[in-house]
């Protein structure tokens, strides 16, 4: 589930979700605080620039420089720096701005009183399953991704259903006629998968999720799978627009007979979770639950 580390925190990265006036002023006294805790720190260049700090770095820069990255915003801006701190043993503190935030689950209130133990090295971390996701076109790799919430296959706009070949470990699935098909981690279950009718699937389990979106088929229906098994997904239709996205931030085109192998990726992402505060919390407050 996590661990405790031990040993002064000394450098600690800062990324901020661009276009949010109110983070500035929320930047400004986390800095004051953390300098004033004998604590460097390393600020995305944009949010630097405002606050005239002089130690702003680009955001993928920033992994390489600290011994954990805060973000303030919301889960968007956290997988982009998952995504730029690829394999190091780097934890997230991710800080909640508003909106709905199941990895930034950590309020303002909460922050400082947590750094506090922090930056002595009284922490745990929970660790987060990630993807490894690679296309190949012809017998040759053309791309491959690490995700921490899911790969998504989508047709455009104008295209019509698809049609999505599934393989798992070399045995034939289901071919789906679908609007798209969504493959995600436990973390991502709570994400786009969540919205096309896949189930919520506790962090911690060893799982992947493959979730149809809109099928042609109605008995088509998501399913669970151990996250020791290659999902391999080849397009068949052709002459129609297909996209694949990977966390909702990076996209490419999809093209016919292209196949997309997903598989556990031997890297972790670290999350320091909310103090005092459990998954079931976490998941009750996000969406609601006993609201009337």
């Amino acid at each position: 589930m996590g661990k405790v580390i031990h040993g002064f925190m000394k450098k600690i990265g800062i990324v901020s979700k661009p276009n949010k006036p109110e983070a500035t002023e929320v930047v400004r006294r986390l800095v004051e605080w953390l300098e004033e805790h004998l604590v460097e720190v390393c600020i995305e260049t944009e949010i630097a620039s405002l606050i005239n700090h002089p130690h702003g770095y680009e955001r993928d820069k920033i992994p390489s420089l600290v011994e954990m990255v805060i973000i303030l915003g919301g889960d968007g801006t956290l997988l982009s720096v998952a995504r730029a701190i690829g394999n190091r043993d780097v934890p997230i503190l991710g800080v909640n701005l508003g909106g709905l935030g199941f990895l930034t689950a950590i309020t303002l209130d909460e922050l400082y009183p947590l750094l506090e133990r922090i930056i002595e090295g009284d922490y745990e971390t929970r660790d987060r399953t990630t993807l490894n996701a690679s296309v190949h076109l012809e017998g040759k790799k053309v791309c491959e991704y690490r995700v921490l919430n899911d790969v998504v296959i989508n047709k455009g706009a104008l295209a019509r259903i698809i049609d999505l070949e599934i393989n798992i470990d070399g045995k034939y699935l289901t071919t789906f006629k679908a609007d798209g098909l969504i493959i995600s981690t436990p973390t991502g279950s709570t994400g786009y998968s969540l919205s096309a009718g896949g189930p919520i699937v506790y962090p911690p389990l060893p799982s992947v999720i493959i979730t149809p979106i809109c099928p042609h088929t109605l008995t088509n229906r998501p399913i669970i799978l151990p996250d020791d098994v290659t999902v391999k997904v080849i397009l068949i239709s052709r002459n129609e627009d297909v996209f694949l996205t990977l966390d909702g931030q990076v996209g490419i085109a999809f093209e016919a007979d292209s196949i997309l192998e997903v598989r556990k990726a031997e890297s972790v992402v670290r999350l320091i979770p909310p103090p005092h505060k459990n998954y079931f919390e976490v998941l009750r407050t996000k969406l609601k639950w006993g609201e009337r």
